[in-house]
């Protein structure tokens, strides 16, 4: 996609210095564009842990890409398997719930075992590094391509209304190497000249939709309005959401799936008002090991985050406090919405149901 008119992905290997990976760091966005560099493991797995880069998508090429890293690092050692399994463990701590990032990491394991030499692992670990972003990126493309025509049969009901889609979190390309996931059936629609609005839920405690997703729509021009997370429901009982359309960071066999907190609420008010509710995910992004919602770990992350918050001012980020020190609180980044909630899943293959046949009819190489 375009910043200011410049085309990015969210991560890439430094043009002069293969040994680094550049990407987005997040964090100071949507105020500041910063491209941080990261030259070994320890560095990426901070990375992801802290949220400089978050998404299932883009946990999983940072993975790939740390493992890479990782493999330049182990031939310095006297023991490079030793300090490769190591590193593998180190990333595969940082986020639990987002299931690409063990698919990253055990792909890039598997390939390295078919090489001898520690040339040969990290020239392998390098080229799978890049398959793995490239594979990201064509994929959501196609997620755009087939979410597309979910978009354009609800327009031609409206009479060139403009088609009003609600979001939760940031599933754009912020979330993935490029494209995105539940936001690029909505570029492919807008980059068509057909009307779409979105509602943007700001998504406390980190507000990754008021910082993030309606940063990047803003840079692709597409109109959005931010919304408070409870205000969702309000707004489909008023006949003004057609559409909801989330990502996720895990969704099982049978079709249960785990989104940012909150996604099952959307999808309740949604099954309540009769909305269609799709979610968009990428192959990546199933775990085919299981098929209960309930078996899916549910990270949870610090309650600083929930009770104190940041925004810019002057310049410069600032921090503030907005509950009692005193006060605990619990901060459960991830909810399970189950099949029976959901319309639809919108793949790089295709639209399925939500249910195990559906989705083995789109990959049936998983069926055993």
């Amino acid at each position: 996609m375009k910043v200011g008119g410049q085309r990015f992905r969210t991560i890439w290997l430094h043009p002069t210095n293969e040994r680094v990976v550049q990407l987005i760091d997040q964090r100071f966005l949507p105020h500041r564009f910063v491209v941080e560099e990261v030259s070994t493991v320890e560095q990426m797995a901070d990375a992801i842990r802290q949220m400089h880069v978050r998404g299932a998508g883009l946990i999983g090429a940072s993975a790939g890409f740390g493992m890479y890293l990782a493999t330049i690092e182990a031939a310095k050692t006297n023991s490079f398997d030793q300090h490769l399994a190591s590193a593998a463990a180190r990333l595969k701590s940082t986020r639990p719930t987002a299931i690409n990032l063990a698919w990253a990491i055990e792909r890039q394991l598997t390939g390295m075992a078919k090489a001898k030499t520690a040339p040969e692992k990290i020239e392998l670990a390098l080229r799978t590094a890049r398959e793995i972003a490239a594979e990201d990126e064509e994929n959501c493309r196609m997620i755009g391509q087939h979410g597309l025509n979910l978009i354009e049969e609800i327009a031609r009901a409206k009479n060139g209304k403009p088609v009003n889609i609600l979001t939760h979190c940031n599933a754009g390309w912020l979330a993935f190497v490029d494209y995105g996931s539940a936001l690029a059936p909505v570029y492919a629609a807008h980059d068509r000249g057909l009307p779409v609005h979105v509602w943007v839920d700001e998504t406390r405690p980190r507000s990754q939709g008021s910082k993030l997703t309606a940063w990047e729509l803003g840079q692709h021009g597409v109109p959005h309005t931010i919304i408070a997370d409870s205000a969702g429901g309000h707004l489909m009982q008023r006949g003004a959401v057609d559409l909801v359309m989330v990502g996720s960071d895990r969704t099982t066999r049978a079709g249960d799936v785990a989104n940012k907190i909150g996604t099952y609420l959307k999808a309740l008010a949604a099954k309540d008002n009769k909305v269609p509710f799709y979610v968009a995910l990428p192959s990546s992004s199933f775990d085919w090991a299981i098929r209960d919602g309930s078996e899916i770990p549910i990270e949870e992350r610090g309650a600083e985050e929930l009770k104190r918050a940041d925004g810019w001012r002057n310049g410069r980020m600032w921090e503030v406090s907005l509950a009692p020190e005193s006060s605990p609180a619990v901060n459960y980044g991830f909810d399970v919405t189950p099949r029976r909630l959901v319309t639809g899943l919108i793949t790089e293959r295709g639209v399925c149901k939500a249910d195990e046949k559906g989705i083995l009819e789109l990959f049936p190489e998983h069926a055993s």
